[in-house]
């Protein structure tokens, strides 16, 4: 039909046609009232957003046997709004502002695959959650209605679905998971080029759906292993990270990219070059990183004991076996840590030792890695849906004397929680269905689409059996404030501990009432549970609870975790996750036209445009502002110094990411972790002049307060940090500087590498983990046993005879070896260019600029490019990952990214990077 239809559904089972000029919009009560009817009649939407109607009658008296629409029929005729009029409701949803408004609109909003508009504001949103959920709940006994479920989303109030379920509940315009993280893998020990591929697709399968993705490397045999095809030898680890880093940076996600977790057992022999594999700039960059600790390694770092590696890493009869220096290869992770924030840290035995649904591994759910920002430890083929509750919004009379938590409110509302996380469940097993009918749809062949359908039909299983759920937090750090309580303080870490532990019964509580009107998962034994942690917490702390759920038992295997929030708590205005704010007050700047009326010009830049700088404040510093009398607007006008006196009378004062002190923020980890049966995601921040003695200690004492993993960043460590106000003396003058002096021993690192077919060799020595000098040059010039990965290198001085360098190191039995006059062995035009470049190294140029400096350097002969090219990768791995001199935002183009819950955020548009 040309006409354009305004659908309403009667008792007679008739539709009328209207038509209206200018733009076609349907009338929505059409849409509202097939969604309440579709169980109820023979109407409905289907699960690939199909309408099929029987036997209707338009009012053109045209009989209608059947009516079959393709997906997004359902829609067609809803009102569509352009981005101006959906910025306009939106920024007045958030009363001005314009970065949450942003936010929303490009990531939460219903679109359809063209990327038109059917929501103007989040409000739009929330009834449709609202709606899809409530249709969940009538199948159901007892059901909570539509206006209930509305009522705790409104306004991002309390109860958050994040991002997946955000976007995609009621969206049947693209066929995508709800599900925010999954982790994948194959059984055993399997490292077959099939079953790394397999690995690989399914990885692609998943990211293309807007899932997150993670899984562990620890099944891949080792470099140097025998294998059974032409190669002979296995290359190891480290390729494979670049094959599915690469991967990642190829998916597209609604504009996003793919986010991925990379793991490895530190028993694995190719555990150190995984840590490793990201110092060489450029590498593995589309990847997060962690490695899994055991207690006997760290027990051994602890005691300076040796370590065994072996693979396969739990056989009782290993093909390869290796005992190292614990101490040394701590040293690594520490350093690394400190320099790039990679990698992360996952204790690995408290993970599993705590780990309830790993009491069901006979069943498939032993846990192997987690999702991208490490919260969400899992098995191969488990997903999970996140929600947070807004922790803020609990906080009654806030910022004032009288303030308080209001617990009735909190209990109710984290029972809700739960019982909203069960019915998303159903909602994402409706869009698997989809997905699987859309694949069967496919015209590929099946055995193209096997992969993806099995893949599809392994996570279904998994979800029914399991059910598992992720109920966290935002804005704990606003909770904190509002209270009057400093964040890290002893009095706020015994009260954000028990916020935690009432949320955990709480939602525990909800599980055991669901199990008794819906059925237990399909699994669950109170017998495997006897010896789990965390049920005995429970036990000992809600013994009713225990006891209905040895009777009835409970719906969801494992349901908590505190998760990265940044895009999320945008949107309500409020602090990241169990994050502290941030920065109270940052800058922002705008361009102007200096020839304005009351225009303040700050700076001009290179181009000669000129900039505006104005203050930005966190939004419930604002409300505190507000409160306790202040005018806002004239606050953001103030001296940098008069601020600092206003924020120094307010709960936000040294309270921020960078005032907190590492110890506090340990301790509430810890702390909280006993009472989140998933994991934290959260980030210890640390200054740019913190040693690495100071990473090794925050490591130590995370893992002896029970953490299950921990991300240290440094300040600077990696580009994309936000400016601060800190203002930095520059100079036009050249600065001498003078050369540390060298000891007669140095330390060493032994690097190989091929170019052009040629093999090459590179002896690096160091001081204090900084290239100090460099020799370099073909291999056969100066053969060094392959096993040997660092020496030392000693200055020998000989009485009227020139300096020469020799080199030493252990063998296989510990027995120390010298191969003396290194500086001798290789081609004179090598050794000529390696002094220079010595000297260049060890008077303090900054080792990117050393690069560029090689790199750009030209030569007629090509073995002197190719030795050139050498020295360049020997040097890139000791650059930390991510140093680049461009910290802008790749969205925005603005100065104004922060490292924040392990998340690069954008606090100009929103832009969000995991990693």
């Amino acid at each position: 039909m040309e006409e354009n239809l305004f659908f309403s559904l009667e008792n007679t089972g008739t539709a009328s046609t209207q038509k209206e000029e200018g733009e076609k919009v349907a009338d929505k009560s059409f849409y509202d009232k097939v969604l309440e009817e579709r169980n109820k009649s023979e109407l409905r939407i289907g699960e690939l957003g199909t309408i099929t109607a029987s036997k209707l009658k338009l009012t053109a008296n045209v009989e209608v046997e059947e009516v079959v629409e393709e997906k997004q029929a359902a829609y067609k005729e809803i009102k569509k709004f352009t981005h101006e009029q959906a910025i306009k409701s939106s920024v007045d949803y958030f009363n001005g502002d314009t970065l949450a408004a942003n936010v929303w609109i490009n990531k939460y909003a219903l679109k359809d695959s063209q990327g038109n508009l059917y929501e103007k504001n989040p409000d739009e949103m929330h009834h449709r959650i609202a709606r899809e959920i409530s249709r969940i709940e009538n199948k159901y006994k007892s059901p909570l209605s539509e206006e209930k479920i509305y009522s705790v989303l409104k306004d991002f109030k309390y109860i958050i679905p994040s991002g997946s379920p955000m976007a995609g509940i009621g969206n049947n315009f693209q066929v995508s998971s709800l599900s925010n993280c999954f982790v994948i893998g194959n059984e055993g020990d399997s490292d077959s080029y099939g079953g790394i591929l397999k690995i690989d697709q399914e990885q692609v399968q998943l990211m293309k759906r807007r899932g997150g993705v993670g899984h562990d490397l620890t099944h891949i045999r080792p470099g140097g292993s025998p294998v059974k095809n032409t190669a002979l030898t296995s290359t190891g680890v480290v390729p494979f990270m670049e094959r599915y880093s690469n991967s990642t940076r190829e998916v597209a996600q609604d504009g996003r990219r793919g986010a991925l977790m990379l793991s490895i057992g530190i028993k694995h022999p190719d555990s150190e070059k995984f840590i490793d594999a990201k110092l060489e700039s450029g590498k593995v960059t589309g990847a997060n990183i962690s490695v899994k600790l055991d207690d006997k390694f760290m027990k051994a770092v602890e005691s300076g004991q040796p370590y065994v590696q072996q693979y396969p890493v739990n056989s009782a009869n290993p093909v390869v076996k290796k005992e190292i220096d614990a101490s040394r290869l701590w040293s690594k992770i520490v350093h690394n840590a400190w320099a790039s924030a990679e990698p992360g840290i996952l204790f690995w035995d408290t993970v599993i030792r705590e780990s309830i649904p790993d009491n069901y591994s006979d069943h498939g759910f032993q846990t192997v890695s987690t999702n991208p920002c490490g919260e969400i430890p899992l098995c191969p083929y488990d997903s999970c849906r996140l929600l947070a509750l807004n922790l803020y919004s609990y906080v009654e009379k806030p910022f004032t004397g009288e303030a308080y938590f209001n617990g009735d409110l909190f209990t109710e509302h984290a029972r809700m929680a739960q019982r909203i996380m069960d019915d998303i469940v159903d909602l994402e097993v409706e869009k698997i269905d989809s997905i699987l009918k859309k694949i069967d749809n496919d015209p590929e062949s099946e055995l193209i689409k096997s992969v993806e359908r099995n893949l599809w039909v392994n996570i279904r299983e998994k979800s029914l059996q399991g059910r598992r759920t992720g109920i966290g937090i935002t804005a704990e750090g606003d909770m904190l404030a509002a209270l009057g309580l400093r964040y890290g303080s002893d009095e706020a870490i015994t009260f954000s501990t028990e916020v935690h532990k009432l949320l955990a019964i709480e939602v525990y509580r909800g599980s055991v009432d669901l199990a008794e009107e819906r059925g237990a998962f399909p699994i669950y034994d109170y017998k495997k549970e006897l010896d789990n942690p965390f049920i005995n917490r429970i036990k000992e702390n809600a013994p009713h609870v225990y006891e209905k759920m040895t009777k009835v038992g409970r719906r969801n295997i494992s349901m908590l975790t505190i998760a990265p929030t940044g895009s999320v708590s945008i949107c309500t205005q409020t602090t990241s996750g169990i994050e502290p704010v941030f920065m109270v007050s940052y800058k922002r700047r705008r361009k102007v036209n200096p020839s304005d009326k009351k225009v303040v010009v700050n700076f001009v830049d290179e181009v000669g445009d000129s900039w505006e700088e104005f203050n930005v404040f966190h939004p419930k510093f604002e409300t505190w502002l507000d409160i306790n009398g202040y005018d806002v607007a004239e606050v953001k006008n103030k001296s940098d110094e008069e601020l600092n006196k206003i924020i120094s009378k307010s709960p936000y004062y040294q309270a921020s990411s960078n005032d907190i002190n590492w110890v506090s923020k340990v301790k509430m980890q810890g702390d909280i972790q006993k009472w989140v049966d998933h994991s934290i995601s959260v980030t210890v921040n640390i200054p740019a002049n913190a040693k690495e003695e100071l990473v090794s200690n925050i490591y130590l004492t995370a893992w002896k307060s029970g953490c299950k993993g921990m991300t240290i960043y440094r300040e600077s460590s990696r580009a994309g940090v936000l400016v601060t106000n800190d203002k930095k003396e520059e100079t036009n003058d050249i600065i001498e500087s003078r050369a540390p002096k060298r000891p007669k021993m140095l330390e060493a690192d032994v690097i190989r590498f091929q170019n052009n077919y040629e093999k090459w060799i590179a002896v690096i020595g160091k001081i204090n983990n900084k290239p100090y000098e460099i020799f370099t040059g073909k291999a056969e010039d100066f053969f060094i046993p392959p096993y040997v990965e660092t020496g030392f290198v000693e200055r020998v001085k000989p009485k009227n005879e020139h300096a020469r360098y020799d080199f030493h190191f252990k063998d296989k039995q510990g027995y120390d070896l010298k191969m003396p006059a290194l500086s001798r062995s290789f081609d004179e035009t090598f050794w000529n260019y390696a002094k220079l470049i010595s000297g260049v190294l060890r008077h303090g140029m900054p080792l990117q600029y050393v690069i560029d400096l090689i790199s750009n350097l030209n030569f007629p002969e090509d073995n002197i490019n190719t030795w050139r090219n050498g020295v360049v990768r020997a040097l890139k791995r000791f650059v930390p990952d991510g140093t680049v001199t461009d910290t802008k935002c790749p969205d925005c183009g603005e100065d104004t990214l922060i490292y924040e819950d392990g998340c690069l955020i954008c606090k100009s548009c929103g832009h969000s990077k995991c990693g």
